[in-house]
């Protein structure tokens, strides 16, 4: 098995985590992974939070939590060799993705949760398929639409293959060390950059603070 094919027992420990902090409502647990979250993938966070710009707060939500859960499990995998995704990086996997999605016939007549790029699912299949089972009950159990699950799902797979192409060293990211800032810092009162409409001090500045 390659070295950056996820493995199973990790997929599993990160879904025992979050069945765990949403068990227990640990909002402190939940709050420093935000935390987290927020200050070494920044660019992650804006790319699956464009959800919420285009398509509402409850879609917008779904993206975020299915872009953290992708993270948190490369993260359980492989912490101390990932590196901090790049616009340019989730760009190029955008077309990847999108172009992997096109060349198979019959796409989108395929249920939601089998409309996965074939070559992310060869390059990480455990992770693919739990995605698969997951967005299935999520949509079975009503937790989601179909039409929102068809929505958050592009935006995730396209983290999962950024992530997949900086550990194979084809798309690199930054290391993960001190966050510089590509733009000018955001004021407590300015509008918070994810995209919800709520101040910064509201937002992801509560979650730093």
């Amino acid at each position: 098995m390659p070295e950056t094919v996820i493995p199973v027992a990790a997929i599993d420990a990160t879904l025992a985590t979050f069945s765990s902090l949403d068990e227990s409502g640990d909002k402190g647990a939940m709050n420093a992974m935000a935390r987290r979250l927020g200050k070494e993938q920044p660019a992650l966070l804006r790319y699956a939070a464009e959800i919420r710009a285009k398509h509402g707060d409850a879609f917008g939500e779904a993206a975020v939590f299915y872009a953290t859960l992708v993270w948190a499990m490369f993260d359980q995998a492989y912490s101390k060799r990932l590196t901090r995704l790049t616009a340019e990086n989730l760009a190029e996997a955008e077309k990847i993705v999108t172009e992997e999605c096109g060349a198979v016939e019959g796409f989108a007549d395929k249920p939601v949760h089998e409309r996965f790029s074939p070559g992310l699912a060869e390059r990480q299949p455990h992770l693919v398929a739990k995605l698969r089972e997951l967005l299935e009950e999520d949509v079975r159990e009503n937790a989601i639409s179909a039409e929102g699950a068809a929505i958050i799902m592009p935006p995730t797979q396209v983290i999962a293959e950024s992530f997949d192409a900086a550990l194979a060293g084809k798309r690199v990211g930054h290391p993960l060390g001190p966050y510089v800032r590509e733009e000018p810092k955001v004021g407590r009162n300015d509008p918070c950059s994810c995209g919800s409409g709520k101040k910064y001090k509201r937002c992801h500045g509560a979650q730093s603070a």
